[in-house]
């Protein structure tokens, strides 16, 4: 990924962050019939590798593990963050010269690393118990898995394979007008405002230490 200096997220936890927040993966995997895409919630374990390492699980009928496992495959993980339309009609200088054209600012992580399959019972029950409590906690009344009949979550466990991803390699970018005159990001965060874009706006001004 071409990332220019300007938009370059310098720190390991600026990366992991995006992570943190925005867990739905693009599961990358090279298969003897071409690339294998998927979409998976992962669970970030930043304190496992030199660049964390990525916990998450499949549809055990999604073949996608067994072509990869038996590639020995070193996969990417795209993780997409704040996102949005930008307007040439947002920046006041826009009246002076009219050199703008519309564009899209967005923060984005690449993780690259080697899959490693967990087919056992332990590892996927500790993996659901983990994900449920985290994207519960907010829930007034959160559901936990001791809430449905043993029987089915024995099933619905059996049904996944626990997949693991040690990052080699990590990089993303925050292309957030960083390169704007100061009036133009003012007025395109004020804009992403009146539009509903609040998320975008505010990762704008944290960016350009607003």
């Amino acid at each position: 990924m071409l990332i220019p200096t300007q938009f370059a997220i310098p720190s390991l936890e600026g990366l992991h962050q995006i992570v943190r927040n925005h867990p739905l993966g693009i599961w990358i995997t090279p298969t003897e019939h071409g690339l294998d895409v998927n979409h998976i919630p992962f669970e970030l374990d930043s304190a496992k590798g030199e660049f964390g390492t990525l916990l998450g699980h499949v549809a055990r009928e999604n073949s996608v593990w067994q072509r990869s496992a038996e590639l020995a495959a070193e996969v990417t993980v795209v993780f997409r963050g704040n996102e949005g339309f930008i307007s040439p009609g947002w920046y006041p200088t826009k009246k002076e010269t009219h050199r703008f054209v519309p564009t899209w600012n967005y923060e984005v992580v690449h993780a690259r690393g080697k899959l490693i399959i967990h087919n056992d019972e332990r590892f996927i029950r500790g993996l659901l118990a983990r994900l449920t409590r985290k994207h519960e906690a907010n829930m007034q009344v959160p559901w936990k898995m001791g809430d449905a009949p043993q029987d089915f979550i024995n099933g619905m466990v059996k049904a996944v394979v626990g997949i693991e991803i040690v990052i080699t390699h990590l990089e993303g970018m925050a292309k957030l007008s960083q390169n704007r005159e100061p009036q133009d990001l003012t007025g395109a965060i004020q804009a992403l405002h009146q539009h509903g874009q609040g998320k975008l706006a505010k990762a704008m001004e944290q960016a350009n230490k607003l």
